[in-house]
């Protein structure tokens, strides 16, 4: 912060950069651990899963742990997306900057459901019509908040006093 109360900025390089790396890495242990101890998957079935919004489900299962890694890297490129929106709103919306916690929590919980009902249905997975499963949604939701948003909010945070 500024002397003044005003809020400094961000900056982009350790927003985006360290941000989308480390909710990309921080998300990335979450579901090769949940996914694969609580549906019983393996960790390639996990991020082929990934790579099939891109590619489609029965071309991502066929390629085997090429896909699987297609998958890792699409994994962190919209980590660093996430990142990137954030960094966006960050340094037009001091709020922000100033409750990186609470901002980061929401943030994380917004993210999930941008994924789930933006993104997903919108790839090449498309609607998914599962049954609710409270472990997953739960999964999901603590881990948005907590390895997702919350991290970026704390790096912009962070970053703004480097200003």
């Amino acid at each position: 912060m500024e002397e003044n109360g005003a809020v400094a900025r961000p900056r982009l390089f350790e927003t985006v950069l360290f941000g989308g790396l480390s909710i990309g890495i921080l998300d990335l242990l979450d579901a090769s651990i949940f996914f694969p101890n609580y549906f019983g998957m393996t960790v390639q079935r996990v991020w082929q899963g990934v790579a099939a919004g891109l590619l489609g489900r029965e071309s991502a299962i066929a390629g085997g742990w090429n896909t699987a890694f297609l998958g890792i890297l699409l994994h962190f490129v919209v980590a660093t997306c996430i990142a990137t929106v954030y960094f966006l709103f960050s340094s037009r919306i001091s709020v922000l900057i100033k409750h990186p916690v609470i901002s980061g929590i929401t943030y994380g919980i917004l993210a999930h459901f941008v994924m789930q009902f933006v993104v997903i249905p919108l790839s090449a997975i498309g609607w998914r019509s599962t049954p609710f499963d409270s472990g997953s949604f739960a999964n999901s939701i603590i881990g948005h908040a907590l390895l997702v948003g919350l991290p970026v909010a704390l790096i912009a945070s962070w970053s703004s006093r480097r200003a």
